[in-house]
């Protein structure tokens, strides 16, 4: 089975050469520049791929598109066809990473708490430095062990990053194609999203399969900020009870992302 990004592969399957390409010329010279240039030109579908998905999100898409652009020009700078990692593999997180940081200057909501907001900031630096330094999406076992905490907290930041607009990863990103597009095209065998820390929408499927009461409980808990007592006389249990339910429910996450 083929990976596809966005649009099929194939349609990229010139970059790796262009990138080789690229590395025969010199740094300043008019020649690397307009190599440059027409790699960049040549992915310009992708990032706009990549803003779609975060369309409808209460930031107007020509200012995504332009913030996805960055992350494309941000990956064509810093990957080094040297380490045999794909490009589309490192450049696609890159994009994604670039729009979230914007979302997060500007959209947040409200709802969620500041230390939790604080902790996503971590993590998404984190984020950014180690797919530099692994040529790929960082693991949420990765990022934990990088910012020296438990992969439970990387797992509830992933969760509370969910308070942006929820869309599936199975939502077109285009209309009016005779092939339809979705989400989860961009991912590609390669960079599946339930591996990826990156691709804050592996959350989302998980949490649309809990049952109503784990997923209120996770959603008073890290989206609403109640303690596990105020939770506990909201849905009449004891509040051990809700500590069983969040221990039993984050376990389960972090197994299926495993």
């Amino acid at each position: 089975m083929k990976p596809r990004v966005g649009r099929p592969t194939d349609d990229y399957a010139d970059v790796p050469d262009m990138f080789r390409s690229l590395a025969g010329l010199a740094e300043h010279s008019d020649a690397y520049q307009r190599k440059h240039e027409e790699i960049v030109t040549r992915c310009l579908p992708l990032a706009d791929n990549v803003a779609r998905h975060f369309d409808r999100r209460g930031e107007d898409l020509e200012d995504l598109i332009q913030v996805a652009r960055v992350g494309l020009l941000n990956a064509v700078n810093r990957f080094d066809p040297e380490k045999g990692a794909s490009f589309l593999g490192f450049a696609v997180p890159t994009m994604m990473g670039e729009v979230r940081r914007h979302f997060r200057d500007h959209g947040w909501s409200l709802h969620v708490p500041r230390a939790i907001r604080d902790r996503h900031a971590q993590i998404s630096r984190a984020t950014a430095e180690l797919t530099q330094e692994l040529q790929r999406a960082p693991t949420a076992g990765e990022l934990a062990a990088e910012l020296g905490i438990d992969r439970e907290e990387v797992v509830e930041s992933l969760i509370a990053a969910d308070a942006y607009q929820p869309q599936s990863i199975e939502a077109p990103l285009s209309h009016g194609d005779q092939e339809s597009k979705h989400v989860s095209d961009l991912l590609g065998n390669e960079d599946p999203a339930l591996e990826h820390v990156t691709n804050r929408e592996a959350v989302r499927p998980l949490l649309a399969n809990l049952p109503l009461r784990e997923r209120t409980v996770l959603e008073l808990r890290f989206f609403k900020g109640m303690t596990q007592s105020q939770i506990a006389a909201q849905i009449g249990v004891s509040q051990m009870h809700v500590s069983r339910i969040l221990s039993d429910t984050l376990r389960y996450l972090r197994e299926q992302m495993a």
